[in-house]
């Protein structure tokens, strides 16, 4: 039998599980009082809307209560920061990528994202939409293209921040179709769509959840998906690669994490549960409405995907010099 080779952040959460699951805690004795669900964003943004869809289920199957409770700040960092220090036993939160795989590469985070939180119950993702404004005349991403090499620098593309997914999309974008945008960050994917719209600036890679309703309204006009498959809320709208951009990927991602000191019996009860309910017709249906695509996973799974995605946006914002303006 061949040896199974553990990277030292995987060593660091088993070894915690190992020594957490000879803890006397049994999984039905938790929890002892409501739970709080951090968010790392404000109200009304995908991370929150997720997070609620979650908690409608999880509080019920837990026999308790999950206070969504949002703590915006830092690129969503601020929300892991109070998790990963809490010491009740009844804190976890809603990691996205933006906090939990980008901005430990960007900013100098007052915890340990190595050590201090674990990844338990994986939920989904949400891709990336290459958007433009109708009056900028293209109607596919090589007509884009086309337009970007035509007159370099002098488009724009907007994101809800530096160091965000949008803004990292962009960057490979520019890479991968060799063209030169001036990217233009903003506090948000609000005031940025709004730009968007109204021509101050001319493309964007928001995630679905934020522009679906602006492309359905036909507000703004989508070029291409970043994902590896067809959105199935955009079945017409083909990816970056089958539009001739390759190596494009991108997407917004979920989880719950929890602080390592959890016990291993806990952690184990909160992933089966999420995992329960992720099966139910309704959060498909809630969660699909918001363009997430559901991918079960055990906490194994999450750990590892966890630190793939850490070290694919270590190698790209070093590569791209992308940092916080």
């Amino acid at each position: 039998m061949g040896h199974v080779i553990v990277s030292s952040r995987a060593a660091r959460w088993l070894t915690g599980i190992l020594v957490l699951a000879c803890a006397p805690v049994h999984a039905q004795d938790w929890p002892t009082r409501p739970v709080r669900m951090l968010v790392g964003s404000s109200p009304g943004g995908g991370t929150d809307a997720i997070a609620r869809v979650v908690a409608d289920k999880l509080g019920p199957a837990l026999k308790t209560t999950i206070v969504v409770e949002n703590k915006p700040g830092a690129s969503n960092t601020l929300a892991s920061d109070a998790t990963a220090k809490s010491t009740d036993g009844h804190t976890m939160v809603m990691g996205v990528s933006t906090a939990t795989a980008i901005a430990p590469h960007l900013i100098k985070l007052a915890y340990d994202n190595d050590k201090d939180l674990v990844p338990v119950a994986f939920v989904g993702a949400v891709p990336n939409v290459l958007v433009v404004n109708n009056d900028l005349g293209v109607n596919s991403v090589q007509g884009l293209i086309e337009l970007a090499k035509k007159e370099p620098g002098k488009l724009n593309f907007a994101s809800s921040g530096a160091g965000s997914t949008q803004h990292i999309a962009g960057e490979l974008f520019k890479e991968a179709s060799g063209t030169f945008i001036t990217h233009v960050p903003y506090r948000g994917s609000g005031p940025a769509l709004v730009d968007l719209m109204a021509g101050n600036v001319q493309m964007s890679f928001d995630t679905l959840a934020s522009v679906l309703p602006h492309i359905r309204s036909g507000k703004v006009r989508a070029l291409a998906v970043a994902s590896a498959r067809r959105s199935p809320q955009l079945p017409q709208v083909p990816t970056l690669a089958e539009a001739g951009v390759k190596g494009v990927e991108m997407s917004a991602w979920y989880g719950l994490y929890m602080p390592s000191a959890t016990p291993k019996a806990v952690q184990d009860r909160v992933q089966a549960e999420v995992a329960r309910l992720l099966q139910l017709s309704e959060t498909k249906t809630r969660l699909d409405t918001l363009g997430a695509e559901i991918t079960p996973m055990t906490q194994a799974q999450f750990i590892a995907f966890h630190e793939a995605e850490n070290r694919r946006y270590a190698e790209v914002i070093k590569k791209r010099g992308i940092k916080l303006e």
